[in-house]
């Protein structure tokens, strides 16, 4: 668990939603299983594909669009039904000028940001459709950066997985483990 609640270290934060702020409540397995479908509808064999691997394929075979939206149907219904994690106190908190940057997309992080009573918090909300690159591309983090008008060197970026911490290794910024 990190402390970033005005130890001085950092000016600004940015969040990771999903494991950090936030559990959504989505079945991945069934994001999956009709991800595997839509692919195959097109040709292309998912067998032993990851989650993001999936988009990468959809934009190979050109349905990334249709694979998004199935994608961000689940997320958005997920969203509604997110658990509060501990994250969240903290950034209610408001110690420190905070964003959001997330695998997810935008409106998701948006209704579970809401849901919670957090929205006004957030100087911005950066989720997969908001910019071209997804993490670990640097892009959405310093976007998020960039919203809060800091240095990448004076934000920490809280997340949950290897993903996220190679992300602000490339974004310049600090890291911690939710």
């Amino acid at each position: 668990m990190s402390d970033v609640t005005g130890d001085g270290d950092y000016d600004g934060v940015v969040y990771d939603l999903d494991g950090t702020l936030v559990r959504l409540a989505v079945d991945w397995g069934a994001v999956e299983r009709d991800l595997t479908d839509l692919l195959t509808t097109a040709g292309v064999d998912a067998t032993g594909f990851d989650a993001w691997e999936f988009l990468d394929a959809a934009e190979g075979a050109g349905i990334r669009a249709e694979a998004d939206a199935l994608i961000r149907d689940y997320e958005r219904d997920g969203a509604e039904r997110a658990e509060r994690l501990p994250h969240a106190d903290e950034l209610r908190d408001g110690a420190l000028p905070a964003a959001v940057c997330s695998l997810n997309c935008e409106r998701a992080c948006r209704i579970a940001l809401e849901k919670e009573g957090l929205t006004e918090r957030v100087r911005a909300v950066v989720g997969r459709d908001t910019v071209s690159g997804r993490k670990p591309d640097p892009e959405p983090l310093l976007r998020a950066v960039e919203s809060l008008g800091l240095d990448p060197a004076g934000v920490v970026f809280v997340g949950d997985s290897e993903r996220d911490a190679e992300t602000a290794r490339r974004a310049g910024t600090g890291f911690r483990y939710a």
